[in-house]
């Protein structure tokens, strides 16, 4: 077990990812290869799951985004070195772990609720 603990600790992202939680509304961006050279691609979205899987190296994001009409979710390891960071720009308010639910929904009731702050410094910038 020792030897598999090493691997996991060697495996483990070094420096956070960005502080978000369900419901927020974030751009992801990871590093794609096309070929010989290598570029950020940005997805943007709303968090709609946070797993922390079966231990700690198993942790993974689902963020959840409507491209011309049709839902398009793409799941995230949160300890991938493909993974570059995660960037808040709208605090969501909600009162579930999972927002499986917003995938029935359309048009604007796909919105989730902003939170208001009641300083200013920790609001994210948009």
């Amino acid at each position: 077990m020792d030897l598999l603990q090493k691997v996991f600790q060697s495996s483990l992202r070094a420096k956070p990812i960005g502080d978000f939680k369900v419901g927020d509304t974030v751009d992801v961006h990871t590093k794609i290869k096309e070929g010989d050279k290598e570029r950020i691609q940005i997805f943007n979205g709303t968090v709609i799951a946070r797993s922390n899987g079966h231990g700690e190296i198993n942790d993974s994001f689902t963020v959840r985004r409507i491209v011309a009409g049709e839902g398009v979710e793409r799941c995230f390891p949160v300890h991938s070195p493909r993974v570059e960071k995660v960037e808040v720009t709208r605090l969501g308010q909600v009162r579930r772990s999972k927002l499986y639910y917003l995938r029935d929904r359309v048009g604007k009731s796909t919105k989730v609720r902003e939170q208001l702050s009641s300083d200013e410094g920790s609001a994210p910038k948009a």
